[in-house]
């Protein structure tokens, strides 16, 4: 009994030994050796396929490695592992390789020159002109869009998750859900058909935050639908048992206390839109001048401006159409950074 008792629970799999700590690494050496052999035997060639192949290597390598000494079992682990972190790797280069061009492209024209003028009077093939048109034009269409489309969700999200309970808080929801793969050049055409050719109102500013608000709403409802879920059923609960109706209880105890996750759900929103350039390309319909008043004659708009550059044959254009590739991502990162100091503020006063 004794014997029996002291015996060690052990199954033949995890005896096997493990591979080296060294192993990987001269793994990976023999993987760009041969990858090196075959580029230059083959016609293989370029820096983005090397990495491909010698990768691709590298993981059957160590797996039939792993597999001959550790057992299948360790061998898929490490597998899954590597593909894993493949997958992260392959992420990061290609955004860091798209940001890291950009920059690289864009700060050839990130002057004042470019954020203090139009292109009124500006010859393409000129080195000066910028794009102080397209950004006011942006501001005033994304903000517009914004007031719009933020109390709207919201007041929706409120019905679908306090107040719905038979067939059209189903309805409404299967239509936010058919509005959330709504393809942007649709809601274009829509705000086109509806409120510039039906109406006759002309192409604005304002047509294109429409556009927006359309793109922009079943964002928002999601978003607040799911902060105003995570809210606990306990402090509706403790509002009701001291007699506060249903109204002021959502007023004063549901949404302050899901403001930081409903912030965050409208900065995404608006981050989503804000390079959209079907939408204005329909409805603002573009221009060359500065534009302050968004409700009457066309306007110019960032997306807009850089799609119209980047069309253009030579290289002063292309260098304006990267700069305002540049000022685009650096509005969304201003966006998200106020977003995540929004948040955090409410929450710390929560």
């Amino acid at each position: 009994m004794t014997s029996a008792l002291n015996t060690p629970l052990t199954t033949p799999a995890l005896q096997r030994p493990r591979l080296p700590r060294y192993a990987p690494g001269l793994t990976a050496v023999g993987a760009i050796g041969l990858t090196s052999l075959l580029f230059s035997l083959t016609a293989l060639h370029g820096y983005a396929g090397f990495v491909i192949v010698a990768a691709v290597v590298y993981v059957a390598a160590l797996t039939a490695l792993s597999a001959a000494v550790e057992g299948k079992r360790r061998a898929k682990d490490r597998l899954m592992t590597n593909i894993l972190l493949g997958a992260v790797l392959f992420a990061l280069l290609a955004l860091v390789g798209v940001l890291g061009y950009t920059i690289y492209r864009g700060l050839h024209r990130f002057d004042p020159v470019f954020f203090g003028h139009s292109m009124r009077a500006v010859a393409e093939q000129d080195p000066d002109g910028g794009a102080y048109h397209a950004i006011i034009g942006t501001l005033e269409q994304v903000g517009i869009a914004a007031v719009i489309a933020t109390p709207l969700g919201i007041l929706v999200a409120i019905y679908l998750v306090e107040y719905s309970t038979g067939r059209l808080g189903r309805v409404v929801s299967f239509l936010v859900d058919v509005m959330t793969g709504l393809p942007s050049i649709v809601a274009g055409l829509f705000i086109l058909a509806l409120w510039v050719l039906l109406l006759g109102q002309g192409y604005s500013g304002f047509a294109g935050s429409l556009a927006l608000v359309v793109l922009m709403l079943p964002t928002v409802i999601r978003s607040t639908e799911e902060m105003l879920k995570l809210v606990p059923d306990s402090l509706r609960e403790s509002s009701y048992a001291l007699g506060v109706t249903k109204w002021i209880t959502v007023v004063r105890i549901v949404l302050p206390t899901a403001t930081a996750g409903i912030v965050t759900g409208v900065m995404l929103a608006i981050s989503r839109v804000v390079g959209e350039t079907a939408p204005v390309l329909l409805t603002v319909f573009g221009s060359q001048s500065i534009n302050f008043n968004p409700f009457n004659g066309a306007q110019a708009s960032l997306p807009l401006f850089v799609f119209t550059e980047a069309g253009l044959p030579n290289d002063t254009a292309i260098d304006r159409a990267w700069t305002g590739a540049l000022t685009l991502i650096l509005v969304v990162l201003v966006l998200n950074l106020v977003a995540r100091t929004v948040a955090r503020f409410a929450r710390v006063r929560n």
